[in-house]
């Protein structure tokens, strides 16, 4: 499938990469030449230099084929204006990151209608919506959730003196009976889609497949749960620190920004009177101690430099905060933050690759993707996904036993009738259902394709 991503920052890039793992024609559009140049020297992708609001420019990217067209550059309202022009020009799906606050609060409806623009995408918000998630529920390392936060997925670090340690996971359903399921292990950077003879250990990360109320309950017998945050203390006075100390506030928590640059201050503390704001640099400890880190129920590190993200998390960590999340978009650092104890870590480059990779799919299926979420899980070596299923799927009332399924495949959960459930070998799949599956190694746009 064609796709042009107009825009190549972070962000950008992230998405290019994505796209191209799945095997789409990709074309990167930038007014930099050395963004471009840096692309093409990591892609295999057709790249223009330009301006994605010049026609002509356009023209030569070939949206007038492109079945999507992506905008992801700084400014909102050339993304806007990129994706509307793209649009008159032929291409058939535009995507547009808008991140301004006042566009997602007031009049995004507007906006999309009037400028027959598919999805917009606002990582910051994205993100922020899953700290929130996280600081709700705090004893999960990641949180992602499935039809209507019915059914999620979440992560677990288990302590080395687990009561599953050394138990097989046919062990533990007998020994720990409820309705959940292991889906997915991780030890040592490796990673398993365990079957029930897979034996877990004390300090391996598990993917953990259920109703909240069952999660919740089975955190508890662990010895793992921890409550909820009331009190939050965060670093950076960037966009997602807005959206996630708005959502904070109006839920009844107390919230501390800290923040050095004194324009960011002033800006924060008038739209979010609720807050207190410390105009200070929070790279000080001293500042830190002061301003009562080792009293808050969770530190979040939303810098824009990863390297001070997870230097201060460390710090936050040495003081016995209860829950500390840090931002990191590189990959390569947050794969050393974890090696370093920094198990709760977000990318704002992850969240929106997932969505773009989502509607990607859903385009490139002819009949109508039944794809309906889409996570990518453990630095996207395991895809978590939603299926809705259709009235052709040919495998109704196969018990799951009697399924071929591929290898590294498996069918996490079932909500039927708004109902989660797990499933056995003798359950099965009927029209209507939605399906999670998680899969390592496979690309799937249909339920069909976790067939052999």
């Amino acid at each position: 499938m064609k796709i042009v991503v107009a825009g190549c920052g972070k962000i950008g890039t992230t998405i290019i990469s994505s796209l191209v793992e799945e095997g789409h024609d990709i074309v990167a559009l930038d007014i930099s030449s050395d963004a471009l140049e840096e692309i093409n020297n990591i892609y295999d992708v057709m790249c223009i230099c330009g301006a994605s609001t010049d026609c002509d420019v356009l023209l030569e990217a070939g949206v007038a084929q492109a079945e999507l067209f992506v905008c992801v550059t700084g400014s909102d309202e050339i993304n806007m204006l990129s994706c509307f022009l793209a649009k008159r020009m032929g291409a058939k799906n535009t995507i547009s990151r808008i991140r301004d606050p006042h566009y997602n609060e007031s009049s995004l409806g507007f906006i999309k209608q009037q400028l027959d623009l598919n999805v917009s995408i606002n990582p910051e918000f994205m993100v922020a919506r899953e700290l929130y998630d996280i600081l709700k529920f705090p004893s999960a390392v990641n949180i992602e959730s499935f039809s209507a936060r019915q059914f999620e997925m979440i992560e677990l670090r288990l302590k080395p003196d687990s009561l599953f340690d050394g138990l097989s996971l046919s062990e533990i359903r007998k020994k720990y009976p409820g309705n959940y399921l292991i889906g997915t292990v991780v030890r040592d950077d490796e990673i398993f889609i365990p079957d029930g003879n897979f034996v877990i250990r004390g300090g391996d990360k598990i993917g953990l497949t259920a109703s909240p109320f069952e999660i919740q309950k089975l955190v508890k017998r662990l010895g793992l749960f921890q409550k909820q945050a009331k009190s939050v203390m965060i670093l950076g006075a960037s966009t997602t620190a807005h959206y996630l100390a708005k959502s904070l506030l109006s839920s009844g928590h107390t919230v501390k920004i800290i923040e050095k640059d004194r324009e960011k201050c002033q800006k924060v503390s008038d739209e979010l009177p609720g807050a207190t704001v410390i105009c200070g640099d929070g790279a000080q400890q001293e500042l830190l101690l002061e301003e009562g880190i080792t009293t808050t129920d969770a530190f979040v590190s939303l810098t824009g430099i990863d390297e001070e993200n997870i230097l201060i998390s460390i710090f936050a960590n040495a003081q016995n905060v209860p829950k500390v999340i840090t931002k990191v978009n590189r990959g390569e650092l947050a794969s050393m933050a974890e090696k370093l104890g920094l198990d709760t870590i977000v990318s704002p480059k992850k969240v929106v690759s997932e969505l773009i990779s989502r509607h990607a799919r859903a385009i490139e299926n002819s009949l109508g993707s039944n794809v309906e979420r889409l996570y990518k899980l453990v630095d996207g070596k395991v895809e978590a996904l939603e299926f809705k299923v259709r009235s052709d799927f040919e495998y109704q009332q196969v018990p799951l036993k009697d399924m071929r399924l591929k290898p590294n495949t498996l069918v996490a959960g079932i909500i039927r009738n708004k109902r989660p459930l797990i499933p056995s070998g003798n359950d099965f799949i009927i029209a209507g259902d939605r399906v999670v599956v998680l899969s390592a190694g496979h690309q799937m746009n249909d339920l069909s394709d976790i067939i052999r």
